[in-house]
């Protein structure tokens, strides 16, 4: 069983940063794919961006540039670094893994966390 759980959400100004971090707990966690999402007021959830154990990163092009996804293994820890915030990214941010990174890729994590508010406004 894998437990995540977020940190780091608040309110921010447009074009400032924030940096979520989600902690990860339970066995061989740092062998699996390790995820961000989001999801908006009235809209789906959508995928952010992925790390594999590896260290391989991949990003949804409405973050590429602005956001990046890392992890320290040695403590089962992912991070999100997001710059240059803009209003359309206040959302919920949802952690997610699994055993297969593919299944963040395409919406079907084994493990969710219970998610972190980030607000971006004036």
């Amino acid at each position: 069983q894998v437990q995540l759980v977020e940190s780091g959400g608040g309110l921010v100004q447009p074009g400032g940063s924030l940096r979520l971090s989600c902690a990860a707990s339970g066995s061989a966690v740092s062998t699996y794919g390790m995820g961000w999402y989001r999801q908006a007021p009235g809209k789906q959830r959508e995928w952010v961006a992925t790390i594999t154990s590896g260290g391989r990163t991949n990003y949804a092009d409405s973050v590429k540039g602005r956001f990046t996804i890392s992890r320290d293994n040695a403590k089962n820890t992912v991070f999100l670094q997001m710059n240059s915030l803009k209003p359309e990214d206040t959302a919920v941010y949802y952690c997610a893994a699994d055993p297969q990174t593919r299944k963040l890729q395409i919406g079907s994590p084994g493990y969710w966390g219970q998610g972190t508010q980030v607000t971006v406004s004036s």
